[in-house]
């Protein structure tokens, strides 16, 4: 990356991803809306067979009722293979994880019958151009005045808008339909067993791994479990791809997490190519010094909140000095190749587990799970086993 688009990058990402901006564009679009008397209109996106798509729909009467809103649904075809570059373990995790979302909030993942209730535009084509055009790839998606929320998950945002704009219905129950899932931080009985593992795939291009690194470390310590970062290169530099409107999207999303969470995001400078390469040969050798996570941590930071450059040495010592290692430390890292052997086979065992993508976690032997938003399923799964242990040890 050149100096210029270095600068450009620093100095452009920071109110690109302001709450200054996202404000002022959404005061823009309700004043378009109440100067033509137009009604505020929520567009729906649903496609057949997709179990994140079967769960939203069982909400929408619920959620439509609950503001004053014109719902419109459209039916869209699949992803395009850009955006789901590898369909197969895509398609297989969704089912799985949309069962174990929906029996948490008490949805199940089957065909509904809200159609009969609702307006559904049938026409593939028609709903495919339009969610194309209004800048998305994904269905069980909600757009809204120029942002989009997506999935159940996402629906409290815009619940939280629509509140704010004004166009809750009188009478309609306070909060979202779906509050976003908290830890439980449970206090268990410290087990004697030191096997029990969180596996931790990140990568350093990933900002839904920035979201994850420090709220699993605090999970590991919580619990006493052993985190084991996996490191893997980021999706593009594996050669698969990430359209325009995927990154805008992500971006979007990341920022308003971040600010849920307490998180700084958005003074970015892109760590593609050479800038992950080195984060990545520093954190091989930051690992068996016992500073991998501290060192995950400042890089993951440093290129995501504090516009820090890490294709040069001196951005890359600013990360590597507040993570712990010492100049030296870094200076033999950046000349061991060894780490693409590891990230290579880390790459491996996250496809052979199901997963493809980052941040992805698994516990012990339990079923890998994808996504920063799936925390609250390792820390279920981390007290199962936890759990699992005591009552074995007691036993014995």
């Amino acid at each position: 990356m050149s100096p210029i688009e270095v600068f450009l990058q620093r100095t452009l990402s920071r109110p690109f991803n302001s709450r200054g901006l996202r404000d002022l564009l959404r005061t823009g679009h309700a004043l378009v809306r109440q100067f033509k008397a137009s009604p505020a209109i929520v567009q729906y996106f649903h496609q057949d067979g997709d179990p994140y798509s079967e769960l939203a729909a069982q909400s929408l009467i619920r959620f439509r009722d609950r503001y004053d809103i014109h719902l419109r649904c459209h039916r869209v075809p699949p992803p395009s293979d850009a955006a789901a570059p590898d369909r197969a373990r895509l398609e297989s995790w969704s089912v799985r994880d949309a069962k174990r979302l929906g029996d948490a909030l008490g949805l199940k993942t089957e065909t509904s019958s809200v159609w009969d209730t609702l307006a559904l535009n049938e026409d593939l084509q028609q709903g495919e151009q339009l969610r194309e055009r209004l800048g998305h790839y994904l269905a069980a998606t909600f757009y809204f005045e120029g942002e989009w929320y997506w999935g159940i998950d996402r629906l409290h945002y815009l619940e939280e808008r629509l509140f704010d704009a004004g166009l809750a219905r009188t009478g309609s129950p306070r909060g979202p339909l779906y509050p976003p899932r908290s830890l439980q931080w449970q206090s268990l009985p410290q087990s004697t067993d030191a096997t029990t593992t969180i596996d931790f795939f990140c990568s350093f291009r990933s900002p839904y791994t920035y979201l994850a690194a420090a709220q699993i470390r605090k999970i590991a310590q919580h619990y006493g479990a052993t985190l084991r970062l996996r490191p893997v290169l980021p999706m593009v530099m594996r050669g698969l791809p990430v359209p325009k409107a995927k990154r805008l999207y992500i971006t979007r999303d990341v920022k308003r997490e971040a600010d849920r969470l307490g998180i700084r995001f958005g003074h970015a400078v892109d760590p593609v190519g050479k800038p992950a390469e080195r984060g990545l040969a520093l954190l091989h050798h930051a690992i068996p010094l016992g500073k991998g996570s501290a060192l995950a941590e400042s890089f993951l930071q440093g290129v995501f909140a504090d516009g820090i450059y890490a294709g040069d040495d001196r951005g890359l010592w600013q990360i590597a000095e507040r993570a712990g290692l010492s100049r030296h430390e870094m200076d033999a890292a950046l000349v061991d190749p060894s780490w693409q052997v590891v990230a290579e086979a880390n790459r491996q065992e996250m496809l052979d587990l199901g997963c493809w993508g980052v941040p992805s976690f698994r516990v012990k032997d339990c079923p890998a799970i994808w996504g920063n938003d799936r925390l609250w399923m390792v820390e279920q799964d981390l007290i199962s086993v936890l759990t699992q242990n005591k009552t074995t040890e007691t036993m014995q």
